[in-house]
């Protein structure tokens, strides 16, 4: 299974560090440490490099089993969610990638044990070497914790969980400001006309771009028009605030920037990308400098209303570190 599937177009990778997720203790990692298997960036080769145990991997690996059971990796999310697929990727590994591999998850205020009540997501299932090994989830239970087990041993370059993350809207107040288009409070990238460089992804996560390529940059733009993305808000609501910040982008920061929205109703994101042009302004265009956090208050916003849907344009190209939009929020 090659071909990458909707549900990894669609859902946020809930396994990245940038979730707040991390990989708490395995069975065996002699070759290559376990954190190294959530990073976000594809994983690299390294011709020739060795260290202390052998040939240096990028990804998880565990040494050669020589007794009876399979090896497993304990992972927590950094926020509850609705798993959809996975990713179990084994690039670069070819004669030490395991022969097969499960994916179990399990809500819990503690660390689960094997006692725990661990769902199955994804059923036992052969892998492929070097490549991308897609795999459904078969349960919509939401889940804070995963187990994922190899058989018998070896390693795993990548894992990405697709999925959706489950937020208690009713726990916050009506007059309670939420970073709507938060990762981690189900915001997502919907589409964009061009992501060249960086990591598109990253535009929504949580600090400060680390570096030039920890977000949203175009190509140069040689032609009419502007640059753009598209993004779904994780709760309808009525914006306040809205931050754009150009974090490390100096000589190649969007000149100006303008922000509209809408309510959709239609889960059909081609669908969502092609009618973005036409919502509503909530930001007319603004003026943009090097390496700085935009904030644009109410007292710039234009009022359009509760929205769940929102674009990003930039005048002409450039890189955005991170985009945010706040709002308290909208109660059908």
């Amino acid at each position: 299974m090659t071909d990458t599937p909707e549900f990894a177009r669609r859902y946020v990778n809930m396994a990245s560090p940038k979730m707040g997720t991390e990989a708490v203790a395995c069975s065996d990692d002699f070759f290559a440490p376990m954190h190294r298997m959530l990073q976000d960036h594809a994983a690299v080769w390294k011709e020739g490099e060795y260290d202390d145990n052998g040939k240096w991997m990028d990804g998880w690996e565990s040494r050669r089993k020589r007794t009876p059971g399979n090896d497993w990796c304990l992972i927590r999310l950094g926020t509850p969610g609705v798993v959809h697929g996975v990713d179990i990727d084994t690039t670069f590994f070819t004669g030490n990638y395991p022969s097969e591999a499960s994916l179990e998850g399990c809500l819990s205020d503690l660390e689960p044990d094997d006692d725990a009540p661990w769902t199955e997501l994804v059923p036992h299932c052969d892998l492929t070497g070097s490549a991308h090994n897609f795999r459904p989830s078969k349960s919509r239970a939401p889940v804070n914790w995963l187990r994922l087990n190899i058989y018998p041993d070896g390693g795993i370059a990548r894992l990405r969980v697709y999925g959706q993350p489950v937020v208690n809207w009713n726990a916050i107040g009506d007059d309670a400001t939420v970073e709507l288009s938060a990762l981690k409070n189900g915001g997502r990238i919907v589409g964009y006309n061009d992501a060249h460089y960086g990591d598109v992804s990253a535009i929504l996560s949580e600090g400060r771009g680390a570096f030039m390529g920890d977000g949203w940059e175009t190509r140069r733009r040689r032609e009419p028009g502007n640059d753009w993305i598209v993004f779904r808000l994780g709760h309808a609501g009525l914006v306040s605030r809205i931050e754009v910040d150009t974090a490390h982008f100096k000589g190649n920061y969007p000149d100006r920037c303008s922000v509209q929205g809408a309510v959709v109703g239609s889960e059909d994101d081609e669908y969502l990308v092609t009618i973005a042009g036409a919502w509503s302004f909530l930001l007319r265009q603004k003026k943009l400098n090097a390496d700085m956090v935009h904030v644009f208050d109410s007292a710039e916003l234009t009022s359009a209303g509760p929205v769940n849907a929102v674009r990003l344009n930039i005048y002409p190209d450039g890189g955005i570190s991170r985009f945010r939009v706040f709002g308290n929020l909208a109660r059908e």
